[in-house]
């Protein structure tokens, strides 16, 4: 495929004839029905762009092929584009400069899938080669702007918008030989064209425009007025994609500058109700976004007051299903027939974690498709956790009258109050408190509902109210109302509509979080429902079932490990884990539920644990080797079997204890951990850190033999320049590293000093460190000051203030009581170190509620009569004096 005018000036490049024509019959052969062998075809194209002015054909296809269809030419230029990726940085200089002068004039195209197209490339040349790599481009975009030629106009528009969407930061730079930022040419210009008569330019320019609105650019800025103005004129756009675009202008400026906004509040608002309602439901959507957002911002309450009146009403109107929503055709769905590959989620494991979780639970929505009903749903949620009951006088009568309302047609709207309650039930329960149990008492029929979408949604409203409906079990009416919400759920778990089985076992798992030991006495005919349900159900929602079983294990603990419970529950789940490969991915829940049940089990999982530790090690075996070589695997390479294998290891070292030794001192565990412990995925040394940690406390001997290198990787974790993105994985290696302290103890000493020297820094600076980080750092700290004081001590005076913050916020328990006794270590060893801490040390000391341990009270003690003797002429009293008076009345339980 040479070319005829060799690699000299980018013009004289032509194509051959022979070449244009096989190019041109493979692309049309890959667009032809799927009669023809595609792979053949790529296999060809393949071949072909090897070939240095293989992307030069296709751009000459792309600009100039006559004769040919616009399909053909489509497919070309897409090719190009993806191929730019892979090809620009080896591209001649001359080639790359041949194809962009041939993509500029396309940007006028008669076609509009042509201008389209060349938009794309142009912006994907931008996105790896920047804007001063080509600068004809900048001025033709602006000539084209400017020349008055809708074609012309709409194609520079159409290619600005991809460039503003995917890279907007590099139009807002200084570039070498230009006097002024692009942006600053091009804002102008895309304010004036929203006067424009063509819909495709108003598009474009609002879009392009709305992309800055969180860089803000300076020419933005000063342009502010014109900006709103602009917005105003095309609130009343008659196209729906303008008044989209104008909605969502307005939820990222309320969202990110609402300033801005503040003199315009009333108007905007105003407009926004108007808009809730359009009769195109996307702009409504997009419209709905405000309400939400305007609560996040945490914006003045008062300005939206006024208007909730008219703000609920329409909120629950849009709460109705829609006639065309595609839940109403997934709920006439028979729960006999078998999910497809598609109907199925992608599973997300969570690797293990140690210390205190930062992460609230997100509610699981329903289903997945973001609509105006669940907008709506949200924005009331919302509203009522900022207003509270205060949104109750105008929403309830709608509500009431909603429910009221008989025959099947009025489904829809039972369903919308039912929905609402669901919203406003932590907002608004301080209002709904005193009516709680009538409300109950409305539900629990409609869980037998004759529509399968009202006793789904009465699942979850119900699941919404849990902790109350649990706490209401301490009197008799509470108690039989929760046997009666108890057996509800049940039933509809073991419902013939999948709907209803996703949304009973979801809120059956929240219930079983509040419920916990109260459970307990029901445990049979909830095994029995849950089980029938794991025969029953298809591949989707066993899922859920799952869940539902390891919740209900984390919830009852050691009351399952009972033989009757069991029998019920332990043979299918065999029967299941036999079942399935080592490559099934529906492995995964069902390893995270034995997870959970081996946790509450403890010892009495010691007869199911050899097959289920021995899968693990092959399943993690496996993958290392399909790592690697999936071929001879046999298997492909998937990280998540590895981290749920790591995490239900984890759970066996903690529910089997030192019962785990036989299975550990049997098998290459430890060498495996290793290899995961230097993984180049997180998330799956997060999980060999957190099994480090659990193994250690359990087995410590079988990780001797290779103890300096876990201590050296585990150590590398917390010397990271990425620690805030990684900070879930040093954590783990943190905790660990303290684990393993306090039980080699002198053997740690050739890493002491590694570790300390990363973990001060860590104390000095945990400003928007992740808690549960500076906790384990200060108890991994004060474990090896124990094990190894005579080489911590000597640095105390760097870290003591920090470390004693830290020591201070947290909560009483064991692993408080070792970093304790290395404090007291230390300070036994070189007491002047903590002289100008003292303060900080008394604040830490007072933190403690009670120390359990008696020889812990006593070393305490010690320390702080030492420092009493220690410091004469009232340089004792003078600290004291420092002190808050809730201190001081804490040292007192130490006779100073």
């Amino acid at each position: 495929m040479a070319s005829s005018g060799g690699v000299g000036e980018a013009a004289t490049w032509k194509p051959q004839e022979e070449g244009l024509r096989e190019i041109c019959g493979l692309l049309e052969q890959q667009m032809a029905p799927t009669s023809v062998d595609k792979s053949m075809i790529w296999q060809r194209l393949q071949h072909y762009s090897q070939f240095p002015d293989f992307n030069n054909y296709l751009a000459f296809i792309f600009a100039r092929a006559e004769g040919i269809s616009v399909e053909v030419r489509q497919a070309a230029g897409l090719l190009l584009k993806n191929n730019l990726r892979s090809a620009f940085e080896t591209m001649p200089p001359a080639n790359q400069q041949y194809i962009k002068s041939e993509l500029l004039p396309c940007m006028g195209a008669a076609d509009r899938h042509i201008r389209s197209t060349a938009g794309t490339i142009i912006s994907t040349f931008v996105q790896i080669g920047g804007v001063a790599g080509w600068p004809e481009l900048l001025h033709a975009l602006v000539k084209c702007l400017d020349s008055n030629d809708a074609n012309h106009m709409e194609g520079a528009m159409d290619a600005l918008s991809k460039i503003c969407e995917d890279v907007p930061q590099l139009l807002d730079s200084d570039i070498s030989g230009l006097s002024e930022r692009p942006i600053n040419a091009f804002l102008p210009r895309f304010l004036q064209l929203f006067q424009s008569p063509h819909t495709a330019l108003r598009k474009l320019s609002l879009s392009s425009v709305n992309q800055y609105i969180m860089l803000m650019p300076r020419v933005l800025h000063l342009s502010m007025d014109k900006y709103l103005q602009g917005l105003f004129l095309l609130a009343n756009d008659p196209a729906p994609e303008v008044r989209k675009l104008v909605c969502a202008a307005f939820v990222q400026l309320i969202e990110v500058r609402s300033a801005v906004l503040e003199p315009h509040l009333r108007n905007v608002i105003e407009y926004m109700l108007l808009v809730n309602k359009d009769t195109d439901d996307e702009v409504a959507l997009e419209a709905c976004e405000f309400w939400s957002a305007y609560c996040e911002a945490e914006l003045p309450p008062e300005n939206l007051r006024e208007f909730l009146p008219r703000l609920i009403p329409i909120l629950l109107s849009n709460m109705a299903y829609a006639d065309d929503d595609e839940s109403l055709v997934e709920a006439e769905e028979d729960g006999s027939l078998p999910d497809r590959d598609q109907d199925l989620k992608p599973h997300f494991h969570s690797s293990r974690f140690h210390g205190s979780e930062d992460v609230e639970d997100e509610d699981d929505d329903i289903v997945n498709v973001w609509n105006l009903r669940k907008c709506s749903a949200a924005a009331l949620d919302f509203l009522s956790n900022v207003f509270g009951d205060e949104i109750l006088p105008t929403l309830m009568p709608i509500v009431q009258s909603k429910l009221s309302a008989t025959g099947d047609e009025a489904w829809k709207n039972r369903e919308a109050a039912v929905l609402a309650l669901g919203a406003i039930g932590e907002g608004c329960i301080n209002g709904l408190y005193p009516h709680l149990s009538e409300i109950i008492a409305f539900l629990i029929p409609l869980l037998d509902d004759k529509f399968p979408l009202i006793r789904s949604i009465s699942c979850w409203t119900l699941s919404r109210f849990s902790k109350y409906i649990v706490q209401g079990t301490a009197h008799q009416e509470g108690h039989d109302q929760f046997d009666k919400i108890l057996m509800g759920l049940l039933r509809r778990i073991l419902d013939d509509n999948k709907r209803v089985q996703e949304a009973a076992c979801s809120a059956f798992a929240t219930l079983e979080e509040e419920a916990a030991e109260e459970l307990a006495p029901r445990l049979n005919i909830i095994l029995q429902h849950l089980m029938l349900a794991f025969g029953k159900y298809q591949r989707r929602n066993l899922r859920i079932v799952y869940d539902a079983l390891g919740t209900l294990a984390d919830a009852v603990g050691g009351e399952l490990n009972q033989p009757a419970y069991l029998e019920i529950l332990m043979p299918p789940l065999i029967a299941k884990w036999q079942q399935l490969s080592n490559s099934d991915k529906d492995l995964f829940p069902l390893l995270e539920c034995f997870t959970s049940i081996a946790q509450a089990l403890g010892t009495g999982f010691s007869q199911f644990a050899q097959p289920v530790f021995q899968r693990c090690i092959n399943i993690i075996q496996t993958q290392q080797l399909a790592k690697v070589d999936p071929v001879s695997a046999g298997a492909q390479y998937d990280k998540e079997f590895i981290v749920c294998c790591l995490d239900l290891l984890s759970g066996l070292a903690e529910g089997l204890g030192p019962g785990i030794e036989s299975l550990v001192s049997q098998s290459n565990l430890r060498d495996l951990l290793l290899q995961c412990c230097n993984d180049d995925a997180y998330d799956v040394r997060q999980s060999s850190f957190a099994l480090l940690g659990d193994l250690a406390r359990v087995c410590p001997v079988h990780l001797h033999s290779r103890l300096a290198e876990f201590l050296d990787v585990s150590a590398k974790q917390l010397n990271t320049p990425k620690l805030k993105e990684t900070v879930s994985v040093a954590n783990n290696a943190c905790w660990a590293i303290g684990e393993l302290a306090i039980k080699v103890r002198k053997e740690m000493s050739p890493i002491v000093m590694t570790v300390i020297s990363c973990l001060v820094p860590i104390l000095q600076r945990s400003e928007g460190l992740n808690k549960s980080l500076i906790e384990n750092s200060a108890i991994t700290l004060g474990r090896l000051a124990w094990v190894c004081p005579e080489l911590v001590s000597p640095h105390m005076e760097h870290f003591m203030q920090p470390w004693c913050i830290a020591l201070s916020m947290i909560r009483d328990d064991i692993e408080k009581e070792d970093a304790f006794r290395g404090l007291c270590a230390m300070v036994r060893a070189n007491p002047s170190g903590a002289l100008n801490s003292l303060v900080f040390m008394c604040k830490a000391i007072a933190s403690w509620h009670e120390i359990r341990s008696e020889d812990l009270h006593n070393e305490v003690c010690q320390v702080l009569h030492g420092y009493k003797q220690m410091l004469k002429n009232g340089a004792w009293e003078q600290c004291i004096s420092a002190l808050e008076p809730p201190v001081k009345d804490k040292l007192l339980k130490y006779q100073l």
